[in-house]
């Protein structure tokens, strides 16, 4: 790296993005209705709402809702999803999408890139997936829900900025939600859409993001493309 290039920050969404979870999201999500005698939403209704914090994500699926419902919802979703996570198959239940790994190491391994993680997961949760996916260690910041405001609120990023001493010119957030985009563009950031995540294409277009891609590689070219414009 020059003196003159600056380090660019990548921060990468999770659910949706870097790993497809929704097997978990919705095993855990039926667990949590069923436990307070509610019937569960639809699949497309739940998977709307990842990356949002569980407080805002139940007021959305509950409307109406009394705090108590809500209140139990949010632990049942946390109690069924510990309990799954605990069940041994990690891998399976949240694997990596194809090319994530590779588009991850690749840029870890340059000197003019800084890679970072927002996400509506729980420490514990983020913890626990990076440690079953062996990238426990590999981000210089990892902003998750405990800490923050739910998406799309520009919390994360403006944290993620800090940490890193990175210009939000110099930052692209990447992500499957609108949430994830518009909480991108709040901050000033560059934002990229991924198509094989949880919201529809034309949706990530309509928030503003920059680009959306359909692969990994895609997305490789694009990241060299936003900051050459």
């Amino acid at each position: 790296m020059t003196q003159d290039t600056p380090l660019r920050l990548v921060i990468f969404d999770v659910d949706g993005t870097l790993v497809d979870s929704q097997a978990h999201i919705l095993a855990a999500m039926a667990h949590a209705f069923e436990a307070v005698g509610l019937a569960c939403p639809e699949r497309d209704a739940v998977l709307s709402i990842v990356g949002l914090s569980l407080p805002e994500a139940m007021v959305r699926l509950l409307p109406g809702g009394s705090a108590a419902e809500l209140a139990a919802l949010v632990q049942g979703y946390k109690d069924s999803y510990a309990d799954i996570r605990m069940s041994g198959e990690p891998l399976e239940m949240s694997p990596m999408y194809p090319g994530a790994r590779d588009t991850i190491d690749t840029l870890l391994a340059r000197d003019d890139r800084l890679v970072g993680i927002a996400t509506g997961k729980s420490r514990r949760g983020l913890d626990h997936l990076l440690r079953a996916h062996g990238l426990t260690g590999s981000f210089v910041t990892e902003q998750v829900a405990d800490f923050h405001p739910s998406k799309p609120h520009p919390s994360m990023l403006h944290a993620a900025l800090s940490e890193t001493g990175t210009a939000a010119t110099d930052a692209v957030m990447i992500g499957d939600t609108t949430y994830d985009i518009e909480m991108g563009r709040a901050a000033g950031l560059w934002t990229i859409g991924v198509s094989w995540g949880y919201h529809a294409v034309d949706a990530l277009h309509e928030a503003g993001a920059t680009c959306v891609v359909d692969s990994y590689d895609a997305l490789r070219d694009a990241l060299e493309t936003i900051w050459e414009s």
